[in-house]
């Protein structure tokens, strides 16, 4: 499968699931608001979401596909299935233990999580209890990654990548059921999650055993394969993570500052991770198979034509949606934030307050997505390290910063202090993953990347003229009806989107029969479909 397709599917199945993930975001914050319940909830499910995103999607799939991939097409088919079985077997009773110990000590870690909430006993109460209810979720995906890494690596992305739409479809489920009862939503929400991630791994098991690769628990024993992975999957959970630890930190800090702050950051960060997802997760999702693959053939006959062509057109199609939505999103942030949450619990003022929270956040969107691609060129190199150090710079000088506007800053701005150092620092990770690439020879920007790349910037600063006069001219002037302003806000969007596409083609920053090209080729290595 060809990049282009594999990012399609990816991307195409993630926009889906994040449409569903909004409906509930917009439910949640209907009934939900940006109160103490809501911050014990986000609070509560942060933490399992965090060693989701850098164990199981990041660490484990990062460390997990090159080895896999390199059994499969060295040793064949079944040596990848017994290496696969065999990492199935080892973390299963670590999951085990790892759940049942934080479970017990939920009282003490939510200290940690969210040290402000100490001086509330309601809310601190809350967050410990929907926390012990939502933390065998970590559990239930971390086995549907693996699961969903050996289709991965088969070529097969659309499977995993439809997964959220499963858990988002249970959590309006559930929070329509106790809209309709005497439930509270709050704990109808914390129990749908693990119900959520049972139903993803029952639906991704199934799938990987269509695909020819059913897997058995056996077991545990820890052989040459699994100690090599864990030894990849150390650094990794950092590296992969960091925009991960940066959002832990967010929360920390967030929950020192006035009530609502938690609320305002989660919700901004819905939505900025909106095209995160759909195209940096996308891209390197589909990347890192390919790039492992061409790398392993590079290291035989010396070229490393296809690899730097990879790694080049990654960063010329991510950035050619990444702009746009990062300037979009500054510039329709009000509107944006009002049509979706403002209703019911959740007042002017709550929008106002995320709608900054989001700016500042997707200054460091495009970089965001940029990481994802320079990582994945250590990743396939089996090299997990050199990406944790740099992590660790940068999240040390998130931390200072966020602390040093949350002390210049009046304190109902601080949680956009917190956003903002998030979206500089991803700037500073980009420039430092560039820079040992090139060193080590491992990345080269091309021709193509260096004359598109600024056209695309003067195409986005075109459409951001555009968005913002129209914003302007008819925001202000409409009444607080969804019914009214959704259409409105689709229309400034839709012209938003025909303006940048229409003027980089004319600056020469796209070419659109490029992409006709290359959504007709398919990958002469395996020619299958996701």
């Amino acid at each position: 499968m060809s990049l282009i397709r594999a990012f399609a599917t990816v991307s195409g199945l993630t926009m889906v699931s994040r449409v569903f993930g909004f409906a509930r975001d917009v439910l949640t914050a209907a009934i939900l608001g940006a109160g103490p319940v809501a911050d014990a909830f986000f609070v509560a499910l942060r933490l399992p979401n965090l060693f989701r995103r850098i164990l199981a999607e990041g660490a484990f799939s990062i460390a997990f596909v090159p080895i896999f991939t390199s059994e499969l097409h060295g040793k064949g088919h079944a040596a990848a299935k017994e290496f696969a079985e065999q990492a199935l077997g080892v973390m299963v009773p670590i999951l085990l233990i790892l759940s049942g110990l934080f479970v017990i000590g939920m009282p003490w870690v939510m200290y940690v999580l969210a040290p402000g909430f100490a001086d509330d006993p309601l809310q601190y109460g809350l967050a410990v209890h929907y926390a012990r209810l939502t933390f065998p979720y970590l559990m239930l995906m971390s086995l549907a990654a693996l699961f969903g890494a050996v289709l991965n690596a088969l070529d097969r992305f659309a499977p995993f990548a439809g997964m959220p739409i499963l858990f988002n479809a249970i959590l309006i489920s559930a929070l329509l059921i106790a809209h309709q009862t005497q439930i509270v939503a709050g704990d109808a929400l914390a129990v749908a999650v693990p119900i959520a991630g049972l139903a993803q791994l029952v639906f991704v098991a199934w799938m990987a055993a269509r695909a020819g690769m059913p897997l058995y628990l056996p077991v545990p024993r820890f052989g040459p394969q699994i100690r090599r992975l864990f030894k990849l999957m150390a650094p990794a959970a950092f590296g992969a993570g960091v925009m991960q630890v940066n959002l832990f930190i967010d929360t920390l800090l967030a929950s020192e500052l006035p009530q609502g702050a938690i609320s305002y950051l989660f919700y901004a960060s819905q939505l900025y991770q909106l095209p995160l997802s759909v195209i940096g997760i996308a891209i390197g999702t589909a990347l890192l198979p390919m790039l492992a693959r061409q790398v392993k053939e590079a290291d035989a006959n010396g070229d490393m034509g296809d690899v730097h062509a990879s790694q080049n057109r990654a960063i010329e199609y991510s950035l050619l949606l990444a702009l746009p939505a990062a300037i979009g999103l500054i510039a329709l942030a009000l509107p944006i934030v009002s049509t979706l949450f403002e209703r019911g619990a959740f007042t002017a003022a709550n929008a106002s307050s995320t709608s900054w929270a989001l700016m500042a956040y997707s200054i460091g969107l495009p970089g965001f997505i940029v990481i994802k691609v320079l990582q994945t060129g250590f990743y396939a190199r089996h090299d997990t390290t050199t990406p944790v150090r740099i992590a660790i710079v940068t999240t040390v000088i998130n931390a200072a910063l966020s602390v040093g506007l949350i002390i210049v800053l009046p304190p109902l701005w601080g949680h956009v202090g917190i956003a903002s150092a998030t979206g500089i620092t991803a700037w500073l990770n980009v420039l430092l993953l560039s820079r040992a690439l090139r060193r080590r020879g491992h990345f080269a920007i091309d021709d193509r990347l260096a004359r598109r790349l600024p056209r695309l910037v003067a195409a986005g600063l075109a459409m951001a003229v555009v968005i913002g006069a129209a914003s302007w001219a008819t925001w202000g002037r409409l009444p607080n009806d969804l019914a009214v302003q959704a259409p409105v806000l689709a229309a400034i969007i839709a012209g938003g989107a025909i303006v940048y596409f229409g003027t980089a083609h004319l600056f020469g920053g796209l070419n659109l029969r490029d992409l006709k090209t290359l959504v007709r080729r398919r990958d002469t290595e395996t020619g299958r479909g996701a």
